[in-house]
């Protein structure tokens, strides 16, 4: 488990012959998952799916499966032929995975993107975890309960998008969601009126939010190159937690800023193991445990 997918040579042909003989060999045949995207080299998914594997007895396999840039759809389905159960999608295919499923989940059509296919007969169900990965790192893992807190959302993009149903579902007093384009923050707020309920919901540019909030999200890109959102420290508290749902060795920009102004901070690594466990929930049908793979991958993060 763990290294990178091959697609078998003459799949079709000779797939009910290997099986016979692997059945010879073992009555347990490891279902095959993959993470799929491009690049793929560096996910840590398939580390973390073998922890999980190992907690709960489950046989699986699971790997690294790099799809070129335009063939995404064609990888999947060759996957999906050659005996593969199902698979996480990351950077840049979720809204292809969200166009090639033939089920999506509420959250997944919320969302507008899949990071998670399960094959289920002739279906392809799309679900997407990452919103309930950061949700479930901040209120169980942090400790920081939502509801009734003031919430700022950094971006507008997909990431922010996934976000919006699972924060909402834990009852935020306010949710502002803010983006360079204040156009696009209003879009996003306008997809998440529906689930809203008694959350106040405002959309805001960068440069106009001046005041505190209990809790701050970064699903802006800026982490990426270590380069924070044009914010004011103003939007920063001691009674502040600052979440990026990047993740790295060191602490990000954003979050060496919100530490300098007495925020408390959390990175995405967390939100990472947690989307992580609800994939393989909706894959296996038991949930693992996660404090223990989280501590074991810090460990290796930061001594790595």
């Amino acid at each position: 488990m763990g290294g990178d997918y091959a697609f078998p040579v003459h799949a079709r042909a000779a797939t009910g012959n290997r099986i016979a003989r692997r059945r010879r060999v073992s009555t347990i045949i490891p279902d095959t998952y993959v993470v799929i995207g491009n690049p793929v080299a560096h996910s840590k998914s398939p580390a973390i799916h073998a922890r999980f594997a190992a907690q709960t007895g489950q046989a699986i396999d699971y790997r690294r499966l790099q799809a070129p840039l335009d063939g995404f759809a064609a990888a999947v389905q060759a996957f999906r032929q050659a005996g593969g159960k199902g698979a996480n999608v990351t950077v840049p295919f979720k809204l292809e995975a969200f166009a090639l499923a033939t089920q999506l989940t509420p959250r997944a059509q919320a969302a507008g993107a899949v990071n998670t296919l399960k094959f289920d007969g002739e279906e392809i169900v799309g679900d997407n975890t990452d919103g309930i990965g950061l949700v479930a790192d901040i209120v169980r893992n942090a400790g920081v309960a939502l509801q009734g807190k003031r919430v700022l959302l950094l971006g507008a993009g997909g990431a922010a998008r996934g976000a919006l149903l699972p924060l909402l579902e834990q009852h935020p007093a306010t949710l502002t969601i803010a983006n360079r384009t204040p156009a696009r923050a209003q879009d996003l707020l306008t997809l998440a009126r529906p689930f809203a309920g008694h959350t106040a919901l405002r959309a805001s540019s960068f440069e106009a939010l001046q005041q505190a909030y209990d809790v701050i999200i970064n699903a802006t890109s800026a982490s990426l190159n270590d380069q924070v959102p044009p914010v004011s420290p103003a939007v920063f508290g001691a009674h502040t937690l600052a979440y990026d749902m990047m993740y790295a060795a060191r602490p990000t920009a954003f979050l060496r800023l919100a530490a300098a102004h007495g925020a408390a901070c959390r990175d995405g690594l967390g939100m990472l193991v947690e989307q992580a466990a609800a994939a393989f929930e909706l894959w296996r049908g038991v949930r693992p445990q996660t404090a223990t793979v989280l501590a074991g991958l810090r460990a290796e993060l930061v001594g790595g």
